[in-house]
């Protein structure tokens, strides 16, 4: 190996070790790449740097959306923008936890966001961080056209949740957990808010074997949150043995006329008893007028 070669190889040695030790020192950004947000609550989007130095200085935090800034600090200026904060309270240069404090989750925070942070011993590459933002749909209601429906009556059933975020679902079922859901017709309307509001209606058929219906509402993801059900009006057969209830009136009517009855069937009985004993008073008197004639 000649000189020349020699003096190349140091040179390529000094610069890896050079580079090794300049890795070694210098800081990391660390962040986590999906956070989940409730919609009206606290969001967090977590970064904090990694830093092998205690004396190791922030100079810049940059927090986007979108490419608009939301929170800058740049050598000591710090810029916010309403809503959005650092998550320590008291946050200062060598504090390494950057995460960002959404104090009010709105729909409008759903998307990514990216940080950037600058140190006093360099800077790491830019992070992008999503968040998602839910809302629970609430409870369904149903409401029936005409207000009682049978099962020999044509109806609709109209089922209704509303305050859900992303678009939801909408689904029926029996009362044997069998899906009605292709027969109904369903709608989804945003709100200014951007939560949404869901609608569906079900067509009812005569002589259907249903008795219930339920209506479920279903996120995003497919799970299910909330449930209302609604029943139709059915005869009831008579029960064995069923006495007709009788009622106030009948049920004051209905002694007098037996005790009237026994009253009547008495007097009856009195009265015929007299009869026949009167007869047989007369009898008896004139047989013994008969005799008495025969002596003389």
């Amino acid at each position: 190996m000649n000189m020349a070669s020699m003096g190349i190889l140091l040179i390529f040695t000094v610069i890896s070790i050079s580079v090794g030790n300049a890795q070694t020192g210098f800081p990391s950004l660390k962040c986590k790449a999906e956070n989940l947000g409730q919609y009206g609550q606290q969001s967090l989007l977590e970064c904090v740097i990694n830093a092998p130095h205690d004396d190791t200085e922030i100079l810049v935090v940059t927090w986007k959306k979108a490419s608009r800034p939301l929170l800058v600090f740049h050598k000591g200026d710090l810029k916010e923008e309403p809503g959005y904060s650092f998550a320590e309270p008291s946050w200062n240069i060598r504090n390494m936890n950057v995460s960002l404090l959404i104090t009010n989750t709105a729909v409008e925070h759903d998307g990514l966001y990216e940080c950037m942070v600058v140190t006093d011993r360099g800077r790491d590459k830019n992070n992008t961080i999503s968040l998602k933002v839910t809302a629970k749909y609430s409870k369904p209601t149903i409401l029936s056209n005409p207000e009682a429906i049978t099962l020999d009556t044509d109806g609709t059933l109209t089922c209704k949740s509303d305050s859900g975020y992303p678009g939801g679902k909408l689904r029926w079922f029996d009362e044997r957990d069998r899906e009605l859901t292709k027969d109904s017709q369903m709608e989804a309307k945003p709100t200014e808010s951007g939560l949404f509001q869901l609608s569906s209606k079900l067509v009812l058929g005569q002589a259907a074997d249903v008795s219930e219906y339920t209506c479920g509402v279903f996120n995003a993801s497919g799970g299910k949150e909330q449930e209302a059900t609604f029943k139709v009006n059915t005869p009831k057969p008579p029960e064995k043995g069923f006495r007709k209830e009788l009622n106030p009136a009948t049920k004051i009517a209905a002694p007098v006329v037996v005790i009237g009855s026994l009253i009547v069937g008495l007097l009856l009985t009195l009265l015929i008893y007299r009869k026949q004993s009167q007869r047989e008073h007369h009898k008896v008197g004139t047989s013994d007028g008969e005799e008495g004639d025969e002596k003389c």
